[in-house]
């Protein structure tokens, strides 16, 4: 059954306040207006040995309403939602407006949009983190901190979840009106081994997910199985030998490779920034529009896609923060650079007839900047399973979880190390390793994928916490790819390395 947006949500004055906001702005003498209306709750649990150590529960709520008048942007917020504030609110940022008008260094324009009156949106889940009891929630923490404990391979567990209900309302001086309401989870477990080794960790390979609390059922996400094995996997990762560095072949599981697409093709591919518009802060990118249609990003079995309406994807929604309906776009066709991430400003900015629909901003007290959708790596219709991918490898690595990484300003070097190393020899894993970290350049790393994993592989990753902007904003995106073979990877010792 579909859910609803909240009715606490729908009884505030929602219309009353857009309408005063567009009505002042639009007298103000502002060619455009949009008045975003916000209520984010963020939930957290955190236990320690399966005994509760911290809770949060936090409401961020207000207004924000921006303007474009003489071809400059305005904004203010509020947290107080009224129409007198936002009639106030409306005139505040044509004042703003106004004054940025002499340092501005462009008009602003925004690409066309069909209109969408009075639409409501909401996410597929179905239940409620924010319904759901405290005891029962820490009862299932706890309850899968304690099958980890029982180990003798586990001396202590971190466990913790986190939850977010976001609601928006939407109106601009065109005519567009949205309601959206969207839900998302984050769990994950931490075993931690102690001896005179010194300590070694191994972390839930779950990924954070558009789902409610139904995330937490084996149903679901199968979290039995993965806790049953972390110990004994933990237990081999201490005895494990430190990987000689040299080059491999590797299979890079999802839960590792999203992580590599987010940094090497989610932020490169964000055309704000390739244009240079980040260059401040985030950095550029490699991947700029003169290479649209030439650049040749990896091997032709590379087809990556950017979209708002992947089921339980953290970036998805049904319209963004500028009122676009979700789409779905390629970036990467058969190894080409064939596309980018877009919102209204970048779109018009370079000619571009409509958005992909890549507005957002992460509290009413923030503007909408262009962030990155769901961006997603497709598998191979007929490629093979898990199993198969690993049957195919001589000499290589299977690398599973994510866990450090560095990149620079340009999206171009990288290294990402993991959460489990597992050798791989004539087609068969046979123990792990540990100390890997895997290094390349961006177009030489996808250009090395010689073999793309079927749909059996793909897994749904991603990440609550994207930063982007000045000030700052977080933004939750996911990242879908299968497993796939890499050839001769540079891999480094983390140990050597850092002793060196």
């Amino acid at each position: 059954m579909q859910k609803l947006v909240d009715a606490d949500f729908l009884a505030l004055p929602l219309t009353a306040t857009a309408d005063a906001a567009l009505a002042a702005g639009k007298n103000g003498g502002a060619s455009h207006v949009d008045v975003r209306i916000e209520r984010i709750r963020t939930g957290y649990l955190q236990l320690r040995d399966a005994k509760p150590e911290t809770q949060q529960d936090d409401t961020t709520c207000g207004v924000g309403v921006r303007v474009i008048v003489d071809g400059t942007w305005g904004f203010a917020s509020s947290p107080e939602i009224s129409p007198t504030i936002a009639a106030k609110l409306a005139q505040t940022a044509i004042a703003m407006a106004k004054m940025s008008r002499p340092l501005s260094t462009e008009e602003v324009s925004l690409a066309a949009e069909p209109i969408y009156s009075n639409r409501t949106w909401v996410s597929e889940y179905e239940l409620d983190p924010f319904l759901v009891s405290d005891d029962e929630k820490i009862s299932r923490l706890g309850d899968l901190s304690q099958k980890l404990l029982a180990s003798k391979n586990v001396s202590h567990v971190n466990a913790n979840s986190m939850f977010v209900k976001e609601q928006k309302f939407f109106a601009d001086s065109h005519g567009t009106s949205t309601t959206q309401q969207r839900v998302r989870i984050q769990s994950e477990f931490d075993a931690v081994n102690v001896g005179a080794h010194g300590f070694e960790s191994m972390r839930t390979l779950a990924q954070p997910a558009g789902y409610g609390w139904e995330w937490m059922r084996d149903d679901i996400y199968n979290w039995g199985a993965e806790i049953d094995e972390l110990p004994s996997l933990l237990g081999e990762k201490v005895m494990a030998p430190s990987v000689v560095a040299g080059k491999y072949d590797l299979l890079i599981h999802p839960s590792n490779l999203w992580l590599t697409i987010h940094e090497s093709i989610g932020h490169a591919t964000e055309l704000d920034r390739a244009i240079g518009y980040e260059a401040n802060y985030a950095g550029t990118s490699f991947a700029t529009p003169d290479n649209l249609n030439k650049l040749k990003y990896g091997s032709p079995l590379m087809n990556v896609t950017g979209d708002r309406n992947t089921p339980h994807g953290l970036s998805t929604v049904g319209f963004d923060d500028e009122g676009v309906e979700a789409q779905q776009w390629n970036i990467i066709k058969d190894g080409t650079l064939v596309g980018y991430q877009l919102d209204r400003r970048i779109a018009s900015r370079v000619g571009q007839t409509r958005s992909n629909g890549c507005a957002f901003a992460d509290s009413p007290a923030h503007v909408p900047i262009q962030r990155m959708p769901n961006v997603s790596l497709q598998p191979d219709p007929n490629g093979p399973d898990l199993e198969g991918l690993i049957s195919e490898i001589e000499d290589g690595i299977l690398i599973k979880g994510d866990n450090s990484w560095s990149i620079d300003m340009q999206r171009y070097n990288f290294q990402f190390t993991g959460q489990q190393f597992h050798r791989i020899k004539s087609g068969k894993i046979v123990g792990q390793l540990k100390d890997v970290a895997y290094q390349a350049t961006t177009t030489q790393f996808w250009a090395a994928m010689r073999r793309v994993g079927g749909p059996s592989t793909y897994v749904l990753g991603g990440a609550n916490n994207c930063g982007k902007g000045q000030p700052g904003q977080a933004a939750p995106v996911s990242h879908g790819c299968p497993a796939a073979i890499f050839t001769q990877i540079n891999v480094l010792n983390t140990v050597a390395e850092a002793g060196a």
